[in-house]
Parts: C-alpha cells; sequence; structure tokens
C-alpha cells in the first residue's frame, strides 16, 4: 500500500503534497506560497500578513450561513531531526514516506504528521465541493516550534470567526482544553583552554539509540536525557580515571528531548585498560537503570586523533558540577488535575569546544509562577559558575474552560458517535490557543487530532485508521456548530 491510495485519498495526496516541501522553522517561505497559491488557486479570499501566517477564507455552504464561522487552525513548520546515519537534507528534499500496517513513516527522519497532517485536513475541507460546513476561516501559523512567532505576531483583524478548532492534539480519543506555557533559559560561558601535552591517548565516546520524542507530551516517561547522561560519564570517568575534555556535542532542537551525544576526550596513555573497563562498566549500569525504557540505547568509545587543546581542570570540573545539578524533568505535578506534569524542563542542548560552553533549555508549565521557578533554577544552576545567562520565547499557557460551549458540543458527538467517553484534558505541550486567545478575546478554543507517535523523532508516525476517524468526526461537528445567536 502506498501513501497516496490511502483513505481518505484527498488528505493523503495533500499531506504528500505539504511534505514535497522543506518547512523548517523559521524556513517556511516556501510553504508559506504553496499555501498562498493552494487559496489563490481555490478562488477564495487568501491573506497574507505581515509574519507570514496565512489566512484563507471559505462562505459557508448552502443552508448554513446563519452558522457561527470558525476558525480552523495548524501550523506550517515541523521539526527537522534524522537518525545520525541517515543521509538527508532538510532544506532540499521532500519527506520520504512509506505504509508500515496501520501507520505512516518517514525513513530515517522525522514524518511531519505534527503539524502536517492537520494542515492537510484543513487543506481537504477548504478543497471540497461535497463537505457541509459554516464559514470558514483557515488559519495557517508559522514557527510554532522554535518560538510560536506566529501566533505571537498574529494580525488579529483579519479574522472573525468566534470558535477556533486546533488541530494539533495527538490521541485521537483527546479533547484538549489547556495547555503549558514555555520559556527558553540559553546560556554561554567562556572557558580557558590549555594545549594537551604528554603521553596522552584521545577518545571519542558516543550515546546513540535514545528514543528522546517532544520535549513536553513525552517529559514524564521518564527517557534518558543524552545530555545529562553524558555529563553523568564524565563526571565519573573524572573522578575515576582522570579527563581532559575537548569537546562536546549534545542534543539538537529545543523542544525535543536529546537523543544523542558525543564528546571527545583525552587521558594518559596508561589508563586506557582502565578506562576501558570504566565504560564497560558504565554502559552496563546505564543499560539497566533504563532497559525497559530505552532498549536501543548504545555507549561506546572509540580511539581517535589527539586534540590540540583541551579544557583547563578548574573550568572542567565546574561545568560538569553544574551540569549535574542542573534540574531537568518533572519539576512537579499539578495538584489540580490528575496525571497532568505542571512544570518540567528540557537540557536539550550542549556544545562544548573552542573555548566557549553553551547550553539551551525549555521550561514549561501551565501556572505561570511556576514557569518562572523552574526557570529560575535552571538559570541558577549556571549562573553560579559564572555563565551569562538569557531567556526568550516566553508565551502563556491555555487556561482550561470546563464549561466551553464547543466541548460540550464535541464530547457530545464523541459520545455518540464511538459510543465511549472522550479524554478531555489539559496538555504539557505548548499549544498556540494561549496566545491566540490573547489576541482573540472571548474565542471558544478546542484542540483535537488523529494519534501521532514519536513526534520531534524520527520514530514518528501517524495512524492511518485514527486519521480515518479524525477525519469522519471533524465532518460531523462542521455540520453541528451552533447558530450565531446561540
Amino acid at each position: 500500500m502506498k501513501v497516496e491510495n490511502l483513505e481518505p485519498a484527498a488528505l493523503w495526496n495533500n499531506f504528500i503534497s505539504l511534505n514535497a516541501i522543506p518547512r523548517a522553522s523559521k524556513k517556511e517561505q516556501r510553504v508559506i506560497q504553496f499555501m498562498v497559491d493552494f487559496g489563490k488557486g481555490l478562488g477564495l479570499e487568501t491573506v497574507e500578513d505581515h509574519i507570514g501566517n496565512v489566512v484563507i477564507k471559505k462562505p459557508a455552504t448552502a443552508g448554513m450561513e446563519n452558522k457561527q464561522t470558525i476558525i480552523l487552525q495548524s501550523h506550517l513548520d515541523m521539526v527537522h531531526q534524522k537518525n545520525g546515519d541517515t543521509v538527508f537534507n532538510f532544506d532540499t528534499q521532500g519527506i520520504e514516506m512509506y505504509v508500515d500496517g496501520d501507520w505512516v513513516k518517514a525513513k530515517g527522519t522525522t514524518l511531519g504528521a505534527d503539524n502536517g497532517i492537520g494542515v492537510a485536513t484543513i487543506m481537504s475541507v477548504l478543497a471540497s465541493s461535497e463537505i457541509a460546513h459554516p464559514a470558514i476561516e483557515a488559519l495557517f501559523t508559522i514557527d510554532e516550534e522554535t518560538g510560536m512567532t506566529g501566533a505571537k505576531e498574529l494580525d488579529p483583524t483579519n479574522l472573525s470567526g468566534t470558535i477556533l478548532l486546533n488541530l494539533d492534539t495527538e490521541e485521537d480519543d483527546e479533547l484538549t482544553i489547556g495547555c503549558a506555557g514555555g520559556i527558553d533559559t540559553n546560556t554561554i560561558y567562556s572557558y580557558k583552554q590549555k594545549q594537551l601535552s604528554g603521553n596522552k591517548i584521545a577518545y571519542q565516546i558516543s550515546i546513540k539509540g535514545l528514543l528522546g520524542g517532544h520535549s513536553g507530551m513525552d517529559i514524564h516517561k521518564g527517557r534518558a536525557n543524552a545530555n545529562k547522561l553524558m555529563n553523568r560519564l564524565l563526571y565519573e570517568a573524572n573522578k575515576e580515571i582522570g579527563v581532559q575534555l575537548s569537546s562536546v556535542d549534545g542534543g539538537s532542537l529545543r523542544n525535543a528531548i536529546p537523543r544523542e551525544s558525543k564528546a571527545v576526550i583525552a587521558i594518559e596513555n596508561t589508563q586506557k585498560e582502565k578506562f576501558s573497563a570504566f565504560i564497560t562498566r558504565f554502559a552496563s549500569i546505564i543499560e539497566a537503570e533504563y532497559h525497559a525504557i530505552e532498549p536501543s540505547l548504545t555507549i561506546s568509545a572509540t580511539e581517535t586523533e589527539l586534540p590540540g587543546f583541551v579544557m583547563e581542570e578548574a573550568d572542567f570540573t565546574n561545568i560538569v558540577n553544574a551540569i549535574y545539578a542542573l534540574p531537568n524533568g518533572v519539576f512537579r505535578m499539578s495538584p489540580d488535575i490528575a496525571d497532568l506534569v505542571e512544570a518540567s524542563s528540557n537540557l536539550a542542548r550542549v556544545i562544548i569546544g573552542n573555548g566557549e560552553f553553551v547550553t539551551q533549555s525549555l521550561q514549561r508549565s501551565s501556572v505561570e509562577s511556576t514557569k518562572r521557578d523552574v526557570a529560575l533554577a535552571v538559570g541558577a544552576s549556571l549562573e553560579i559558575i559564572g555563565c551569562d545567562v538569557s531567556r526568550s520565547g516566553d508565551y502563556p499557557g491555555w487556561k482550561p474552560n470546563a464549561d466551553s460551549a464547543i466541548l460540550e458540543l464535541m464530547a457530545d458527538l464523541y459520545r455518540t458517535s464511538f459510543n465511549s467517553e472522550p479524554n478531555v484534558n489539559a496538555c504539557h505541550a505548548g499549544l498556540e490557543c494561549g496566545i491566540l486567545g490573547a489576541h482573540l478575546p472571548g474565542m471558544d478554543m478546542i484542540s483535537f487530532g488523529p494519534t501521532i507517535h514519536g513526534a520531534h523523532s524520527p520514530d514518528e508516525k501517524v495512524q492511518i485508521s485514527s486519521v480515518q476517524k479524525f477525519w469522519g468526526y471533524l465532518l460531523k461537528v462542521l455540520q453541528q456548530i451552533p447558530s450565531k445567536n446561540s
């Protein structure tokens, strides 16, 4: 079975067209033009605002003119991640998809189902002459994954809808009515270097094969963080053997749990056998700790060319101590909503080399005060050794509204359609609804979507049967949107 032969055909073929276009966050020029051309090609009113968001407006079908105008919203950008051994250029190549049973996957890269399936769904509604619907304002935002710039800079004068359906939830039984806000904490520090001397041998240490995943939706699953694991290895190796650090390169995107890290170190040649035994023992310990969660974890060390410079011992000690103390993972569970992470932090990036030590991390919380608390804790852990700390990308959460009219409608419709209860919840991811709600006061909002696993990692996949369920459900929702005087 090929992706283009799946049902609903219009949705999957729109997804194929979308995935042929590179669309990394902050590099959305091509996909913005694609969406503008799509709307104009349908003869629909199409507007691109000053930041790059695209709004396509479609009048109500006959007999539904008195229904409330709805905003269908998804983001155009996707996370570009690939496995270390995958040869792929995200700037020039389209995503290579294939069908595996009930799932659509990509070959060694992220799939872009987050949020491409939502985009393709809206495109399919806009292009159809058979779907009954009220007046639609299709809002395609940019840069959701690296700062929510599109939502933040939205021109609200292009929109008049009163109900917003965000198609960016990743379990098909969930109706999301709230989300976490977030803030980036970035640090930089200049350390002292010295030339390597004496009878040394160098190794490249590699940690890879971790599951990684979304730093909000997956943060509670206990998955290993490659940056924290590498730091633990360096800390213990230095205590036991004595190592000199040349470089570290760990993690990738701010909102992805780090899957890989590599470091270059030097040791005394006489410590070669002891270091080899240490790596074997350390790998065994970590594999035992994570055997049920990280089945593909590998830790290895291979001899490499001697580096010219290494970090001074005092800086090395300070840096590994600071990273060890850095809060990472779940910071606090919500006391109000069962099983919801309230606050967390993800140490997304650690870069050491050429006299510079850099970290990037993302803190999330559904409560502004605890978001600030965890961000301060992360910053303080690094500030204490002299790092310069800066923060950016601050965005608000979305406070749940249990009395939402669209929630009541969609929950009832879910029960009658599927003979089961929907999972009405708030999520620990950063949806755009909180920011959009600030621009559009009084907007009744809800988020839902098909089942997507492994978002933000090369393991990302979307369930075919779930897309079919989601599509049928959306069409029923469109038919039952309340009238303007409701």
